[in-house]
């Protein structure tokens, strides 16, 4: 019989580590004045890891049209951090527990819809940075974990987006954008048509008239400006100033599958 032996060891000294916060690469894209972009939504972290792979700063994760929980969140966000991307959070409301517990599940980044108001926007500051900035709730998140000054230096790392998409935001954008501590003020296509009677037509001139215009206004403003592309329009809007762009992969995917089916179809006529 073979024995084998396990030699164990006991530290009987603490060796003291500090860790610093974990940086977050959508700010930091930002910072150097370059475009920062974002893909998504999932809700799955296999998917993430095969999203990982690709040179974007984010990954949008779907909370209020899509799956993404509370219970979910720690695997998420941890798979994006692995990857070295921003987790994106796209929370379902302006509620303040909502919010700052999203932050405590590991979020660096909240997206929080249909903001209307200055006083909507200032409830997303208080709710998403630390006093003296805000009024989240004081609680070491996954992403405080041995950070010895993580209370000092989590406002500098985290990130608050509000999306402007109802056509009530519009005249009340001058503002929305004076509100300190928001991050991107991100005009949302979709609902933004619908709220102005054209559903499912964000081609319509008055749906983009409305958008550029809220786009140039952010801009014009000093504010990080972001919106919704596709490979088509993303140059137009970043020449115009936009700085955040978000786009979700299955159209990608929709595209692809469309070319093959149509090239496998014209292959078997001969």
């Amino acid at each position: 019989m073979v024995r084998y032996a396990v030699k164990i060891t006991t530290l009987t000294t603490r060796e003291e580590t500090h860790v610093k916060i974990r940086p977050n690469r959508l700010r930091q894209t930002l910072a150097a004045g370059r475009v920062a972009t974002i893909i998504g939504g999932t809700n799955d972290p296999d998917l993430i890891d095969q999203l990982g792979t690709l040179d974007v700063d984010g990954i949008w994760l779907e909370g209020e049209h899509g799956g993404v929980d509370y219970a979910d969140l720690g695997n998420l966000t941890r798979a994006c951090d692995l990857w070295g991307k921003t987790s994106v959070v796209r929370v379902m409301d302006n509620d303040y527990a909502t919010i700052y517990r999203t932050l405590d599940r590991g979020a660096q980044a909240i997206v929080v819809p249909h903001v209307n108001t200055r006083a909507e926007a200032q409830a997303v500051v208080e709710a998403g940075k630390f006093a003296p900035l805000g009024k989240r709730g004081m609680f070491t998140s996954r992403q405080g974990f041995g950070v010895d000054d993580y209370f000092k230096t989590a406002n500098d790392q985290s990130l608050l987006m509000v999306l402007i998409e109802d056509i009530a935001a519009i005249p009340k954008l001058d503002e929305i954008v004076r509100v300190d501590h928001i991050d991107v003020f991100f005009v949302a296509p979709s609902d933004l048509a619908t709220s102005m009677g054209h559903i499912g037509d964000v081609g319509h001139p008055d749906v983009q008239k409305t958008i550029d215009g809220a786009l140039t206004k952010i801009v014009q403003a000093g504010r990080v400006a972001g919106t919704l592309v596709n490979a088509g329009n993303v140059e137009h809007y970043t020449r115009m100033g936009v700085r955040v762009v978000f786009t979700s992969f299955f159209p990608w995917i929709q595209a692809g599958a469309k070319e093959l089916v149509e090239r496998a179809a014209a292959g078997a006529r001969g």
